[in-house]
């Protein structure tokens, strides 16, 4: 070993860092080098990206799917602004990511003219401090090698989240004159999930096991078939309620006859009225807690006890306001959902006698034979092209009809992006499939066109890694969220509601989707509008990605829902 860079890059291999995504930049010349000629075909493969952003974004969709981070690249001080959106939003969907960059020389006198000054910053980590777990700027190798050590734990720690190391770029391609000690990573082990206190399990365990009405919103939780498995039992043990959340990956089966109405971005009406008529609600670290419960009680006083079992409080700061409203917590538990259910199970034991649950089956809406393609006809004709098959739908946009989404498995929906930054999708649905390339799983996603025009650049990605990934693009052709907030704010304000369209259609001229993936090495076919195409069209996307090639699927579709600007709703 003789550069300094050659530590860090076998230090990756050894924390179990399986790929490292980058985005090409001289800042990290040394790391690069080290991983591609001194790591040569071992782990951590590197991921060619084109963008900082799609970076980041492709390492958080791949920690959605294995919970564990993947490394991103970053090219110094004006890459990390890049990549600020999409480590925001790994921020609020608690996903850790390990984000390496890097900085000219802080030895003044090593700075070659122009270039170096200008990707050097004092404090790096200032960029995305109020939004990252831990971020370090080690002066030397063995310091390195610690601060990755302990970046790699804090980032998986519950609630996980992204960290940021920032190399100098001295300190990578400076040669060693000995090699450095490195970690015994067998003594650095991750910290064990924090579990309940046992006398205030007792206390929740008799309170639902005597509620009449429970209710459980389950929403972040891991995407761990055993822990799934348990929050059916725990349900069904109680004969309570459960709700989920589209923003949020899937946690418990939607055709089980104790689902509530289909989950969504908001409540549903159903939803809303079994929060109103509860005795025992659980929590299990549902996002904005607060704001579910002032939809489901609407100014009523909450006769409901709340159980709230979350981490999250560990992760507010006062910078970013996706803590949300303050909760009601009758009962505050301080674990992961997963260690929470486990226990409550070993206190309430089985269930005995009583009706047994079964799934319900959803009938498909009547699709006609032909007309303009909505919301509801695609997701029931894609429902229709999944069947028989295991598929993942890494994400869905806003406005998708709950009431037809068919989970059965943790891995069956992914969630949304954590901050609802637009241009995260594109990136993360490549570094989800990228994650599920070795399963059985079938990789879907269902993007919206702004967010592909935003981040569509990360599709050449997939194609350059041969990764399998089918992309359905619902394209209204406009951003329709803002549509309806121009409308709303022109009744209110009494104006005129058709200048809606201005500043937020994607149209005259039309863009090609279709021939933006296929300049990246994808297949595309020709836009869809017709419910008669539709299902040939997807099934032919079904099948291009099974035999390992990058589908994209251009559907023309109306736009599907109105906003509820100014309402507890929204």
């Amino acid at each position: 070993m003789q550069w300094g860079s050659d530590a860090i890059a076998q230090l990756l291999r050894e924390i179990g860092c399986e790929y490292i995504a980058v985005n090409p930049g001289a800042s990290y010349r040394g790391l690069h080098d080290s991983i591609v000629n001194y790591l040569g075909n071992e782990r951590p493969q590197m991921l060619t990206c084109l963008h900082e952003e799609h970076a980041v974004a492709l390492a958080h969709g791949y920690a959605k799917v294995t919970g564990r981070p993947m490394a991103a690249a970053v090219h110094s001080n004006v890459g990390l602004m890049h990549a600020s959106m999409a480590i925001y939003n790994a921020w609020c969907d608690r996903v850790p990511v390990i984000v390496i960059g890097a900085t000219g020389p802080v030895d003044a006198t090593r700075r070659r003219p122009w270039i170096e000054w200008i990707h050097t910053a004092r404090d790096q980590g200032a960029l995305i401090r109020n939004y990252v777990k831990w971020d370090d700027q080690p002066a030397s190798v063995a310091a390195g090698l610690e601060s990755l050590v302990r970046a790699n734990n804090l980032a998986r720690a519950a609630p996980s989240g992204p960290v940021y190391l920032c190399l100098d770029v001295s300190l990578q391609e400076d040669r060693l004159s000995q090699p450095p000690v490195m970690p015994e990573l067998a003594r650095y082990a991750l910290a064990s999930e924090p579990a309940p206190d046992a006398l205030e399990i007792d206390k929740v365990a008799k309170l639902l096991d005597s509620a009449r009405s429970p209710v459980v919103l389950s929403g972040r939780v891991s995407r761990d078939s055993k822990a799934w498995e348990e929050r059916i039992r725990l349900a069904e043990r109680l004969n309570a309620r459960v709700i989920t959340d589209l923003k949020t990956a899937a946690s418990f089966p939607t055709l089980h006859a104790l689902h509530g109405g289909g989950p969504g971005f908001r409540l549903a009406a159903e939803d809303k009225a079994l929060l109103s008529e509860a005795d025992v609600i659980l929590s299990l670290d549902w996002i904005d807690l607060a704001g579910a419960l002032r939809q489901g009680f609407r100014g009523q006083k909450m006769r409901a006890r709340i159980v709230n079992v979350t981490l999250d409080g560990y992760r507010t700061n006062g910078w970013s306001m996706d803590h949300q409203q303050l909760p009601i917590a009758d009962h505050a538990i301080s674990s992961t959902p997963e260690q929470a259910v486990r226990q409550l199970l070993e206190v309430l034991g089985e269930r005995n006698g009583g009706p047994r649950f079964a799934m319900k089956p959803r009938a498909l809406p009547e699709i006609p034979t032909r007309g303009a393609v909505d919301l509801t006809a695609l997701a029931a004709c894609l429902n229709l092209s999944m069947r028989g098959r295991k598929v993942s739908l890494l994400r869905l946009p806003l406005g998708w009809p709950g009431a037809l989404c068919e989970f059965s498995d943790p891995l069956d929906y992914l969630g949304y992006d954590g901050g609802a930054g637009i241009g995260s999708g594109p990136g993360m649905v490549v570094g989800a499939a990228l994650a599920l390339r070795r399963t059985d799983r079938v990789p879907v996603a269902v993007l919206g066109d702004g967010d592909l025009l935003m981040g569509g650049m990360a599709l050449w990605t997939a194609a350059r890694h041969r990764i399998p990934l089918l992309v359905i693009v619902a394209n209204n052709r406009t951003f329709h969220n803002d549509e309806a907030h121009q409308e709303a704010v022109a009744r209110t304000r009494r104006r005129p509601p058709e200048n809606k369209w201005i500043g937020q259609r994607l149209d005259d001229p039309a863009v090609d989707l279709a021939g933006l993936a296929r300049s990246q090495g994808w297949d595309a076919g020709e836009p869809v509008g017709d419910v008669a195409d539709l299902r040939a069209a997807l099934s032919e996307g079904m099948r291009a990605v099974e035999a390992g090639r990058c589908f994209l699927v251009d559907v023309h579709t109306q736009p599907g829902y109105v906003s509820k600007m100014g309402s507890d709703e929204y």
